[in-house]
């Protein structure tokens, strides 16, 4: 009997240890905040999904003014509205592709099937709703920037987001709360 009690606690301490480097790994690529995934944890299951898939379209969303929701509300404020966002982009994907917080204000996003999607209007509308914070209601505004897979001659999820961010700037020179191919 202390035979096998010697032999399996070494087996269970590598199931422990083994156990805790895997939740290390699932937090450190999550953010904090709004559980999203980070740009480490985005970026490897994207390319993943961006190979795979022919129809996917990838996503970069920005925040519009959100500097000026911190200084006038506070940050708590802030993540109110940082937390929504992810959230609403997150039940848009509705279980076809990924949602990640690169960091700051900027969210991206890649769906295997846009056609299983709201669509991006909808998308748009949908992350200028208001956010509700200590009884009053925070205004808020995105742009958005898409790019096609089928649009790239190589598709590459750099290529891809290098577009998108062009997208992205394009609709805010077109005074923001904008979407752009």
């Amino acid at each position: 009997m202390e035979t096998v009690i010697a032999a399996a606690l070494p087996a269970l301490g590598w199931a422990l240890h083994g156990s805790l480097l895997l939740r290390r790994l699932f937090t450190a690529r999550r953010d904090p905040l709004t559980g999203l995934h980070t740009r480490a944890g985005f970026t490897t299951r994207a390319e993943h999904l961006l190979a795979k898939h022919p129809a996917a379209l990838v996503i970069l969303i920005d925040l519009d003014d959100f500097k000026a929701i911190n200084d006038t509300h506070g940050h708590a404020a802030g993540d109110a509205v940082l937390t929504a966002t992810a959230r609403r982009l997150h039940d848009w994907c509705a279980g076809h592709g990924i949602a990640a917080r690169l960091g700051g204000d900027e969210f991206a996003a890649i769906v295997t099937d846009p056609a299983r999607t709201a669509g991006t209007a909808t998308l748009h509308t949908v992350l200028g709703r208001p956010v509700a914070f200590d009884g009053q209601l925070l205004s808020v505004s995105a742009s958005v920037g898409l790019c096609h897979r089928a649009d790239l001659p190589v598709p590459t999820l750099t290529d891809a987001l290098s577009a998108a961010d062009a997208g992205m700037y394009a609709a805010k020179g077109h005074g923001r709360r904008n979407v752009h191919n």
